[in-house]
């Protein structure tokens, strides 16, 4: 599983001693710049800013003093996966969705649930620069500005703090999120609870509450090199290196976690005998909802391919450039075939940019058990030559 892949190069890098020094350490690719800022900030289902749970009194208690409302009782809440999924099987449960820049309608699994689902809610917000796939099933639209268009901070994977300037103002009646957030909080009666000008003001809040952000404020994030949390005091340096010393468990010690295989959700079989395997190409972006409008880039790639071993394809009559049909239990696509041995026999590749030819038609629902991660990278596929008329 997802989780069980970190935890086996966590053991590795800790069995090599990989860890604590210049060079060393997990520096994990994310999906996108600022994935971990989100985390920071308690963009998750469990959890306020900086990691604190929900399902602890004391930090129920200090968010509410921080933010002078009551906060609802504590309990872990819907990932953004189990969402879709409690959307589509359980209607009603859920009657308002608020999506902002995300487009669960090409990104998420099994795009023919995710369609049930959101047609399932009865209020849809969507907040966003372009109008995506996902918006077109709104109620609501928000036009956002785009990531030149405002200023703010994100963070790194290294947990670098970085100061994000505008080039430009944003067109049209487009606006940055916390502005948006805020003239909606207005209209909703609680202008008190968002009174921020600016985004340093919010950054000044997310000090205050955030242990790990402590240190820090605009002035200091001003360094080129900015500051990496934990940066508890204003006289503290950063950490741009953990675990130099000692591990943060009570005796600075590691844990080594024995790990179990686990074979995918669905596994290749007599009709759907190839393991379909979905990702990226370096031209584009998640869902293309800014690199498909991008004139180079998508002369670059244009649109999707299946990748198929030489000999898969010379027993399926399939040839290179073909357009075939990749069919799997959840739906089938139309698609051109790219023939090539860099993939394995047995395995067929489809980058999920593409609406035309949208990967995750195909794809598992099948999530993670630990943090609910979709199986992208397997389930079972066949490919088809498309029959003449």
């Amino acid at each position: 599983t997802g989780v069980d892949n970190v935890k086996s190069v966590a053991n590795i890098q800790m069995l090599t001693g990989n860890l604590g020094r210049p060079g060393t350490g997990i520096c994990a690719l994310r999906g996108q710049n600022n994935v971990q800022g989100a985390c920071d900030m308690g963009a998750l289902a469990n959890v306020y800013s900086g990691y604190q749970s929900v399902l602890v009194p004391e930090m129920k208690k200090k968010m509410e003093d921080a933010w002078g409302c009551q906060i609802a009782e504590g309990k872990v809440g819907l990932t953004v996966t189990t969402l879709v999924n409690t959307l589509a099987d359980e209607p009603g449960k859920v009657k308002c969705v608020y999506i902002m820049g995300e487009n669960p309608m090409l990104s998420d699994p099994d795009i023919h649930h995710v369609e049930k689902g959101l047609r399932n809610v009865e209020f849809m917000v969507v907040q966003d620069i372009f109008m995506t796939e996902t918006a077109q099933f709104a109620n609501v639209v928000l036009p956002a500005a785009c990531y030149a268009e405002k200023d703010g901070t994100q963070t790194s994977t290294e947990r670098r703090v970085q100061k994000w300037r505008k080039a430009q103002d944003p067109p049209g009646e487009a606006k940055a999120d916390w502005q948006i957030f805020c003239e909606l909080a207005k209209h909703m009666g609680y202008e008190k609870q968002f009174p921020y000008k600016s985004p340093e003001e919010i950054f000044t809040e997310i000090s205050k509450v955030t242990p790990s952000y402590g240190g820090m404020d605009y002035v200091r994030l001003e360094k080129p090199e900015a500051l990496c949390w934990p940066c508890p005091t204003k006289e503290h340096p950063g950490t741009p290196i953990l675990h130099k010393e000692k591990f943060t468990h009570p005796d600075g010690l590691g844990i080594f976690t024995p790990i179990e295989w686990k074979p995918p959700a669905e596994v290749p079989d007599k009709e759907y005998p190839l393991l379909l395997t979905t990702g990226r190409c370096i031209w584009h972006w998640h869902t293309g909802t800014m690199t498909r409008r991008s004139v180079d880039l998508e002369r670059e790639e244009p649109t999707g391919w299946v990748e198929i071993n030489p000999e898969d394809a010379k027993a399926l009559g399939i040839k290179d450039k073909e357009m075939i049909k990749a069919i799997s239990r959840r739906g089938e696509i139309t698609i051109g075939a790219r023939v090539t041995k860099d993939i394995k026999k047995g395995v067929v590749f489809i980058p999920f940019h593409f609406v035309e030819c949208a990967a995750n038609i195909l794809t598992h629902n099948a999530l993670d058990p630990v943090a609910k991660i979709p199986e992208f990278k397997a389930c079972a596929c066949k490919l088809e030559k498309i029959k003449e008329a």
